[in-house]
């Protein structure tokens, strides 16, 4: 999952960009507003870390510009303004959490799974395509009970699929929400990653879930 991260304090910006990435995101970081909605406007994130306080275009104001413009992603408010009024104010410009700096890692991360389930009307940190179990939570996989040991863009892709099941998902879709925009890579490695995911998820069942669609790109579906 892909995240844009906007936030002046750089300090705290790599640190937080540096933990994310150990949890298996993708980041792209912005540092003042301006910058952040372009980003926002030009790429797809499935959730966006906005603060408030920032130059050249206030995170109210950019948020505001985002709901404006029918950009829908989740948008989770990191600020050290506490009030009310802020929280009233942030929710109403169309956030969808609020989190108060100092916070704990472990619960900004809680409250991007939440956010992450709740725009894919996902209940739970468990995901089931047939007997294929994804707990996004501890990032383990298994199917059919046994254990499959991932590297960490075949889980991510893993992951996306099957937030998406039953959907095409073309290259395109995935290398966007994969990498961050700075990445150089080649125009196969997805397919390269797909291949090794077959290798471990479908390689040795009758029911194969991972397919590829001709021209359009790769579906994961039970049946």
């Amino acid at each position: 999952m892909k995240i844009l991260l906007i936030e002046d304090h750089r300090q705290l910006a790599f640190s937080l960009a540096k933990g994310l990435k150990e949890e298996n995101y993708t980041v792209d970081l912005a540092f003042n507003g301006q910058e952040g909605y372009f980003m926002a406007e030009n790429n797809p994130y499935d959730v966006i870390i906005l603060d408030l306080m920032l130059p050249e275009l206030d995170g109210l104001s950019l948020l505001r510009k985002l709901r404006g413009k029918g950009l829908l992603m989740p948008v989770l408010i990191l600020t050290a303004l506490d009030s009310p009024e802020q929280v009233v104010a942030g929710l109403d410009a169309g956030a969808d959490d609020y989190l108060v700096k100092p916070f704990h890692f472990e619960e900004l991360l809680a409250r991007l799974r939440a956010l992450i389930r709740r725009e894919h009307q996902q209940k739970t940190s468990v995901l089931k395509i047939a007997d294929l179990v994804i707990d996004i939570r501890k990032r383990k996989v298994w199917r059919a009970k046994k254990e499959i040991l991932l590297s960490s863009k075949e889980y991510a892709i893993l992951e996306y699929l099957a937030f998406h099941s039953e959907e095409v998902i073309s290259r395109t879709e995935l290398w966007e929400h994969l990498y961050d925009w700075a990445s150089e890579i080649t125009s196969n490695v997805i397919d390269v990653h797909i291949y090794h995911l077959r290798q471990k998820i479908d390689r040795g069942f009758k029911k194969k879930l991972i397919r590829t669609i001709i021209g359009a790109g790769y579906v994961l579906k039970a049946d």
